[in-house]
């Protein structure tokens, strides 16, 4: 009896697999941008398959084209912080996602991005941390691009924050952050400062670590 039960049970699963493989497959060719295949997505990021599935059945159900542009990306990421203005930080975010820098973010551009947020490596966080800083892409991060962040992050979680901030907190937070990476004192912060100082504090090694068990 226990066998028959088992043969049965076993047949259920392979059907139930056999449907969602299908679901999957007709969910993947309906979009208007077809990503691509989840093996090859597999060995690229640090997710599974059955992760890859989660993380698309949700990218597609907010984004049913299967790309989002920067427009659609603020609306989304807003939603989040209902009390501030996220639209100049979802800017910044967006170019960060935007790998291509073609105006859209497709599922493999989320996907890679995120992989290295939850899952990376120490430097391949900071490497993409850096880089969304470095607004212009020269390389390193100057006084009017880390003011740009900052004040987009303040703007971001709004008025009510407790304690009240000042109205100088964003040019404060970012004097401290040159004083403190800058080390050799030339006005701009370069990928290496930023690494090295970055291990040195304690608290930035730590909130790197806060998203790893996330999924």
């Amino acid at each position: 009896m226990g066998a028959v039960m088992g043969t049965f049970s076993l047949q259920a699963k392979q059907r139930r697999h056999s449907k969602d493989k299908v679901e999957d497959e007709l969910e993947m060719s309906t979009v208007c941008y077809r990503p691509e295949g989840l093996e090859q997505l597999e060995a690229q990021t640090n997710f599974t398959k059955r992760e890859l599935q989660v993380l698309y059945r949700g990218f597609k159900n907010e984004c049913p084209s299967g790309v989002v542009n920067e427009d659609t990306f603020k609306q989304i990421y807003s939603q989040f912080f209902p009390h501030g203005d996220a639209s100049m930080y979802a800017h910044y975010l967006f170019n960060a996602f935007d790998s291509a820098n073609n105006g859209s973010v497709k599922f493999e551009d989320f996907v890679m991005a995120l992989s290295i947020l939850l899952r990376g490596t120490v430097h391949e966080k900071l490497k993409w941390t850096f880089n969304l800083y470095d607004i212009n892409k020269d390389g390193c991060i100057n006084k009017e691009e880390m003011m740009s962040i900052v004040k987009a992050i303040y703007d971001m979680m709004g008025k009510f924050t407790y304690p009240v901030l000042k109205d100088d907190a964003p040019r404060l937070h970012v004097d401290a952050f040159f004083q403190k990476m800058d080390k050799n004192k030339d006005g701009v912060v370069t990928f290496d400062e930023f690494i090295e100082s970055c291990q040195e504090d304690e608290n930035i090694m730590r909130s790197l670590q806060l998203f790893e068990n996330v999924m």
